[in-house]
């Protein structure tokens, strides 16, 4: 394939490859704009709101099981699921 079919290829795919990687880098440039834009909204906004105060540690549960009461073992759950109908 000669270059000018190789060129002739791309302007008719759309254009030729390097004004495809302008249209990328400019694509690109405005998603970066946008991110910085963004970015400065936001910490404009964090910087005018009061600050918070940190959040109170939340208190450990209690234990809803009750220690006297423990699983059955693995051998007489399995022999309640069985005789329960279920199969394993």
């Amino acid at each position: 394939m000669t270059k000018a079919d190789r060129d002739a290829r791309n302007n008719k795919a759309g254009g030729t490859a390097k004004s495809n990687m302008l249209d990328r880098d400019v694509a690109t440039k405005a998603v970066l704009d946008n991110m910085a834009r963004l970015k400065a909204l936001r910490l404009a906004r964090e910087a005018a709101a009061p600050p918070q105060a940190p959040a109170a540690p939340k208190k450990a549960r209690a234990n809803s099981k009750k220690s006297a009461e423990k699983a059955p073992a693995l051998g007489e759950w399995l022999a309640g699921q069985q005789s329960g109908g279920r199969r394993t």
